[in-house]
């Protein structure tokens, strides 16, 4: 279903509209999934990404109807900002484990060229950052119409992949931390936190596009005119990556279009915005596998190979930053198909872009969240209530706070209101012995087959969760799905599970961080080490500074 009018002609790089109403009064057949945005370095014409993709997809229990208030999952998918590769996750199975108590959605966004090109003269003529506008357009769009699936608008749950995550929280700092009662609770899944740019610092992105498009030569004030009078296949031929100035080829960077700090929907760099205290405080659960950086970081073979990897996805590090990574994190023990500073060159990456990231946003909520009280007997018994079975000690979706209070709460009142904020934080590390064997140990998004069910994710499967990680599966959609319907990932968890506890800080870095390690043999609460906790402080202040793209 169309959640937006098609981003094509003059409407590219401007914030979404309505869709436009069909004339016809004809029905739409929605039964398969639409094409997916152009991705970075697709070729064109393709047969499932098009230019005109602003679609959303909608699971919802067959019963359900308009009064049926249910919780609504939103699932933000990831790709990096320069593709949508989660675009056929299905849905189906979370709704039917959650006793069909819940309504999923997922959706497309603007990504690459088509979502992030940035420049003052983008500003002059058109919007900053439309991808993200496309996923708040995806809100808007589920307060609006996601009562006729049975959903309750009033409780919308956020949830994100990889930059899907990182999304989540763009969303959670947007405007500022201005709450325009789109969501009221959160989940990333490898919060994604690249380099963060200012509008200035991408001006040369756009002057290679204008220059490949034939856009070189017109006035700057008509160069946006023209590129949006190009044939797709001509700008879509602009759609790829190039070396950050400055930095050689190879390896190219990972992510060459990313969002911007624009000065209006992103005031500042993320980090500074959390540190400030300038984002929405709502119940979330943020959480990564345990080897983030080994599907992304090349087969280093000496530290100079780490090194020039790091500096090319972040031009802004010198060669003393390097130098004081490697400090941070010398040679590992060896893996498995791989060369000796592979280890390395993966740890350092992946607690760089996803795992700290997630610890050091978790540190910016300042005050301790309460100990949320859950019913453990209910949860025991009820892992997975169907619609008709109730409980006078299981809380229902409507006994939440929602947007029905209109009374507009000052900044004191909201960060009071956000000391209530649960926090629940996971490291995942069930390990998949075929990809352990291949030097991969448990790599990005290893945990979305235990979150959608296995055969529900494509490109992320893995085929011990049909054999002996089996139990991981109800075990972890127990945790996700009572988070969705309660804030509360502890009342409807499995039968078995253990209580997966708040992080409790005193005071920020100076408290213990606690965080729920999903393996193999179960689900136990770890304390994060100090090490780990000083490494993210390290990356935490060249994430403020030099952790960019110039």
């Amino acid at each position: 279903m169309r959640y937006a009018a098609a981003p094509i002609g003059d409407l590219r790089w401007r914030a979404p509209l309505d869709p436009i109403p069909s004339d016809t009064g004809t029905v739409e057949k929605a039964a398969a999934f639409p094409p997916r945005c152009l991705g970075i370095g697709s070729a064109y014409p393709t047969d499932d990404e098009s230019e005109d993709c602003l679609f959303v997809n909608v699971w919802a229990p067959t019963n359900a109807t308009v009064k049926s208030k249910l919780p609504v999952w939103v699932f933000i998918q990831g790709g990096g900002y320069v593709a949508n590769t989660n675009a056929y996750w299905d849905g189906a199975e979370a709704v039917e484990k959650s006793g069909h108590n819940v309504v999923m959605v997922s959706f497309n966004y603007r990504v690459g060229l088509w979502g992030f090109l940035a420049s003052e003269r983008v500003r002059d003529d058109g919007v900053l950052n439309v991808g993200l506008l496309d996923q708040r357009m995806l809100l808007k769009w589920v307060k609006t119409h996601i009562a006729s699936f049975g959903g309750d608008p009033d409780h919308v749950v956020i949830h994100g992949a990889s930059a899907g995550a990182g999304s989540v929280a763009m969303h959670l700092i947007a405007y500022g931390g201005r709450n325009d009662n789109l969501f009221i609770g959160g989940m990333t899944e490898s919060l994604f936190f690249p380099a963060q740019p200012f509008v200035h610092e991408l001006e040369y992105q756009f002057d290679r596009v204008v220059s490949q498009t034939g856009c070189d030569g017109v006035a700057p004030d008509r160069q946006m005119a023209c590129l949006r009078s190009k044939d797709v296949a001509v700008l879509q031929a602009a759609n790829y990556a190039q070396p950050f100035p400055g930095r050689p080829d190879p390896p190219m960077p990972l992510f060459y279009w990313t969002p911007c700090v624009d000065g209006d929907l992103l005031r500042d760099l993320p980090y500074r915005l959390f540190e400030k205290g300038q984002f929405i405080s709502v119940p979330v659960v943020f959480g990564t596998s345990n080897d983030e950086g080994s599907v992304f970081v090349p087969d280093a073979d000496t530290p100079s190979d780490v090194a020039h990897f790091l500096r090319n996805n972040y031009p802004l590090l010198t060669a003393n930053d390097t130098t004081d990574i490697l400090t941070h994190y010398p040679q590992l023990p060896p893996v498995p198909a791989h060369k000796p500073w592979f280890p390395t060159a993966s740890k350092a990456y992946g607690e760089a872009t996803f795992i700290c990231p997630t610890n050091n946003l978790l540190s910016s909520y300042p005050i301790r969240p309460p100990q949320v009280k859950s019913n453990t007997t209910a949860a025991k018994t009820f892992p997975f209530p169907s619609s008709s079975s109730s409980s006078p000690s299981s809380p229902s979706p409507s006994s939440f706070p929602s947007k029905r209070t209109k009374k507009k709460k000052s900044r004191t009142e909201a960060e009071a209101a956000g000391a209530a904020a649960a926090l629940y934080t996971y490291r995942y590390n069930v390990r998949d012995e075929a990809t352990v064997a291949r030097g991969l140990g448990v790599p990005h998004l290893s945990d979305a087959p235990a979150i959608f069910g296995p055969g529900n994710v494509p490109g992320q499967e893995a085929a011990s969760y049909e054999t002996y990680n089996a139990a991981v599966v109800p075990l972890v959609m127990g945790y996700w799905l009572s988070f969705v319907r309660t804030l509360d990932p502890n009342v409807f968890r499995a039968p078995g599970s253990p209580r997966w506890e708040p992080v409790w800080q005193e005071g920020g870095d100076a408290g213990v961080m606690r965080r729920l390690l999903i393996e193999t043999e179960g689900a136990r609460m770890e304390t994060v080490d100090a090490a780990e906790r000083g490494r993210c402080g390290f990356w935490k202040e060249l994430g403020s500074g030099r952790m960019r793209q110039k």
